[in-house]
């Protein structure tokens, strides 16, 4: 399993929310590029970019910091999300050297756009589902709709996605821990690889959700504990792949 530190971009810099409010906020560099280097430099094996102002904008706005990351660490396997409703916008950004788009509010709100962006970029579409309580929420979390995850995420597993991010955004950057019931209950309902988000904060929440996969967890995102210094990134890689998840 790999560990994947995320880069939440607001306004140019690196920052943190809490359960996904713009407004509560926590910058932690100006300097994109640098802290990308720091998780490199961690052992890091892949980034997770979020544009947050492009996810209530609808379209890229912090797109020159995403592809200014992209161009230092060619090498880098790279997943972009925010943003993201349209095949123009995929395309600049695998241009770019972004290896994966994360679809989240279009997927929920128009479903076939996640089909046609497989067939025309096969293997670089990664679908977000963000729940609170079960239910999927769209436009950077504001609103919640009636349609529960698991039941989406089994509408795109014919569809050739790579993988489903899913992040309780209850957990998310309230180091409470990650939602391991929830996780793993959809990823053996579904047989696309689940990337877990939301909520991860020490060692013994890595090694909770190593024990409890089942072979479909793939990946886990982590923010505010590498940020903070409750998880120390190269420990907690290290641990997964003891743990063999």
């Amino acid at each position: 399993m790999l560990l994947i530190p995320a880069i939440d971009l607001k306004d140019g810099q690196c920052v943190r929310l809490k359960q996904g409010r713009m407004e509560d906020d926590t910058v932690f560099s100006g300097q994109p590029v640098e802290m990308a280097g720091r998780w490199v430099d961690a052992g890091a094996r892949r980034l997770h970019l979020v544009d947050l102002n492009g996810a209530f904008a609808g379209e890229p706005v912090n797109g020159d910091a995403i592809r200014d990351i992209a161009a230092r660490y060619p090498d880098l396997p790279i997943q972009v999300g925010g943003g993201i409703r349209d095949e123009a916008t995929i395309e600049a950004y695998l241009q770019a050297g972004v290896s994966y788009c994360i679809i989240g509010t279009q997927a929920v709100k128009d479903p076939q756009f996640v089909a046609s962006a497989c067939k025309v970029f096969p293997g670089h579409i990664i679908v977000g589902l963000d729940a609170k309580d079960g239910m999927v929420a769209i436009n950077g979390w504001a609103e919640v709709t009636d349609q529960e995850v698991t039941e989406l995420a089994r509408r795109f597993e014919d569809d050739g996605v790579s993988a489903i991010v899913y992040t309780d955004i209850g957990r998310d950057g309230m180091m409470t821990g990650c939602n391991i019931e929830a996780t793993t209950s959809l990823a053996n309902a579904i047989r696309i690889p689940v990337i877990a988000s939301g909520g991860i904060t020490n060692l013994r929440d890595v090694e909770a959700l190593c024990q409890a996969d089942t072979g479909n967890i793939v990946g886990a995102i982590t923010g505010r504990a590498i940020y903070e210094g409750s998880l120390d990134f190269a420990e907690g890689q290290k641990l997964a792949d003891q743990l063999s998840c």
